[in-house]
């Protein structure tokens, strides 16, 4: 089915930043306070950051974030310290986990009594009762690679029971979406390629994923193609602009494709993955793009147009390429290197079912194949 929606006004490119001032003004709600959530307190010295903190010194709240992959006693703790504060906006500035933070808060704000505890967080997210968002967001990503900034859900994490939340309603999509290259020049080079690696993946999942459709295959493969045609310059250069304005591209496109067809075996083989072993997601979800074509190569449309969108000819080289960009970038490429064990493969494909994404694969996912997937990536 050819349908696509996506409501974020996206501002992408270098000096973007600067529109942030006409965007509050626009959408922030003038009787209520703003919640700016930041992943370090260093970026609040940027220019446009420092003459909102001035201009909003009266009702503007400022807390940093600086967890990765945001844990739901973490969120919930979050939202217990600013859930009297009458937020009328959230400007979330940051990696996915920042931003998947401040959008959760706007679904969270109002329950009051609802929420006097993380248990009943973990109920509310069980039975997505959500109703409409309490405020509204401002997604300033300060990494090329989740693409969260023009989503509408969230990834909340609860090792406590050993699950992966989604945080998870079409009413809280940001209002705006601000891209800014400036913001990731100082990314250590592992992470910026892991990110990259990251957005990459979620284009290739939404080119092939059940839900595709006409635009979010546009979107997917141009995003693929700058990502990928800039990736070795990325590695080379890691200090030219040029790169850099690239990967945020491509990110922002990446995200925009996969907002209407979410992702698929990747990510679901993936979340053991980074929740058991702590392998980055970027490194954990890109390590499996290889594999998963092959996998998904008999229902593939147009396996030829994703090939070029790589710069490949053939699927096999794929997995090859990826694991030369993540080596490149100090990263291991070996399962058994972050510590995996063959005994824990049927552990791991077990917990790689994931709903809404495994599902989503337009090749059927069994147990069986994960566990060959897995053992391959050894």
């Amino acid at each position: 089915m050819n349908t696509y929606f996506n409501p974020v006004r996206t501002f992408q490119g270098y000096g973007i930043l600067s529109h942030l001032e006409q965007l509050v003004e626009q959408y922030a709600d003038p009787q209520k306070s703003i919640l700016l959530l930041v992943w370090h307190a260093d970026v609040l010295h940027l220019e446009e950051l420092e003459q909102l903190c001035i201009r909003e010194e009266k009702r503007l709240l400022i807390h940093c974030f600086s967890a990765s992959n945001p844990e739901l006693e973490q969120l919930y703790e979050m939202y217990r310290i600013t859930r009297d504060k009458k937020i009328g906006m959230v400007i979330a500035v940051g990696g996915g986990s920042v931003l998947d933070v401040g959008k959760s808060l706007c679904c969270l704000y109002g329950k009051g009594e609802e929420l006097s505890n993380p248990e009943d967080l973990r109920r509310l997210i069980a039975s997505k009762d959500y109703g409409s968002p309490a405020c509204r967001w401002i997604g300033i990503p300060t990494t090329a690679g989740t693409g969260s900034e023009v989503t509408c859900w969230a990834t909340i994490w609860d090792p406590a029971k050993g699950v992966k939340h989604s945080i998870d309603t079409q009413s809280n999509y940001a209002c705006a979406a601000i891209a800014d290259p400036q913001l990731i020049e100082t990314l250590p080079l592992p992470l910026a390629v892991s990110s990259a690696l990251d957005a990459a993946a979620h284009a290739a999942e939404s080119y092939w994923a059940k839900a595709a459709n006409t635009v979010s295959r546009a979107l997917a493969l141009e995003a693929i193609r700058i990502i990928m045609g800039q990736i070795d310059h990325l590695l080379e250069k890691p200090s030219e602009r040029e790169a850099h304005d690239a990967m945020s591209r491509g990110s922002m496109l990446a995200g925009l494709a996969f907002s209407n067809t979410r992702t698929t075996a990747c990510h679901s083989i993936s979340y053991p993955l980074t929740m058991q072993y702590h392998i980055p997601h970027g490194v954990a979800v890109s390590l499996l793009l290889g594999p998963v074509l092959l996998l998904n190569r008999p229902a593939l449309r147009d396996m030829d147009a994703l090939l070029n969108a790589f710069g490949l000819t053939c699927p096999q080289e794929l997995g090859k390429r990826i694991t030369g960009i993540l080596a490149a970038a100090g990263h291991p490429v070996k399962l058994r290197d972050w510590g995996v064990s063959e005994e824990m493969l049927p552990s791991l494909a077990a917990h790689s079912m994931t709903k809404g994404r495994a599902d989503n694969n337009p090749v059927q996912l069994t147990e069986k194949v994960v566990h060959n997937i897995l053992k391959k990536l050894m």
